[in-house]
């Protein structure tokens, strides 16, 4: 078998491993490792797919389109059995997906037919669910649509920030990559319809989407701040006209004084941190951030008592 892996973040990674692994066990072949050059204005908290590759003596493209047609005439030229593409962030066009004899492939970071689209791991946690997954699926032109291969399913707890949930989907993706791989070569694979009537989509999230809304609930500002905390780009919120990131959290279930103000600090928590007024509840911050300058804890944030009364928004 002839492989072509497009792939880049840590469940690249990991399933990029797990192919180069049963690639020696069944003497097949990876012919072209596409991944994408870092940007330097984005914070490269992850693994390399690229390094990987280079420690495996494979073949390393980096191509700005992968759509192009000149690259495209360059992948036809490896004639390749299967297409995996595990995190890579272009879309792929129909000429690079019929080039597969047997199929091209895409790990997703949800339980299809849930939650396709961009940053899943961040939109369930936002939603606070309580279960996500990963998917292995055939891909058609329309993204995260077709057929299932196989899921592996992931628990959210209640504690879980999007850097934890992720190493656990990190974790499932490499195995379940392992566990499918032997069945598709073998033509031996699941091809299961998606239900499309269960389908939802999410679009890419940007810096400015963190910012707070504190007429919702406590529990609903908890979910965008670990959904977004370390090390994403951060939730926030203004205060006295300064940008404040607020990087950790929790809701606290009293009821928010009727005639306390959404977002108004109504006290300072001994060694906690501020207790901030909500929609539902009151929330609690206790790892926060001034822009441009040092983070915080919540022993610190316990001794601005001068801010009581002021209003977050």
């Amino acid at each position: 078998m002839r492989l072509i892996f497009l792939g880049y973040h840590n469940i690249g990674y990991v399933c990029l491993e797990a192919l180069i692994e049963h690639c020696r066990r069944f003497g097949d072949e990876i012919v072209a490792v596409v991944t994408h050059a870092d940007d330097p204005r984005e914070n490269i908290w992850f693994s390399s797919v690229r390094d990987l590759a280079f420690k495996n003596n494979l073949p390393v493209y980096q191509p700005e389109d992968p759509n192009d047609p000149a690259f495209v005439a360059v992948m036809a030229r490896l004639q390749p059995d299967f297409l995996f593409s595990c995190y890579y962030r272009h879309m792929l066009k129909k000429p690079l997906l019929d080039l597969p004899r047997l199929g091209a492939l895409n790990m997703h970071g949800s339980l299809l037919p849930r939650y396709r689209g961009r940053c899943p791991v961040n939109w369930v946690l936002i939603h606070g669910e309580t279960e996500t997954g990963v998917t292995l699926h055939y891909m058609e032109v329309k993204p995260d649509k077709g057929d299932i291969v196989a899921q592996k399913r992931v628990p959210i707890t209640p504690e879980d920030t999007a850097l934890t949930l992720f190493a656990r989907m990190t974790a499932a993706a490499g195995e379940l990559m392992a566990e499918i791989y032997p069945a598709l070569r073998a033509g031996q694979a699941p091809k299961i319809s998606q239900d499309q009537g269960q389908a939802s989509y999410f679009g890419g999230r940007r810096p400015q989407d963190g910012q707070i809304d504190w007429q919702k609930g406590a529990q609903e500002i908890y979910n965008l701040v670990r959904a977004v905390t370390h090390p994403y780009p951060g939730a926030f919120t203004f205060l006295q006209g300064r940008k404040l990131f607020i990087w950790g959290g929790r809701p606290l279930a009293a009821q928010t004084s009727p005639e306390a103000a959404r977002g108004q600090i109504t006290a300072c928590l001994p060694g906690e941190g501020l207790l901030v007024a909500t929609g539902e509840g009151n929330f609690l911050i206790n790892q926060a951030q001034w822009a441009g300058e040092s983070e915080f804890l919540g022993a610190v944030l316990a001794t601005w008592g001068d801010l009581v009364g002021q209003k977050l928004g």
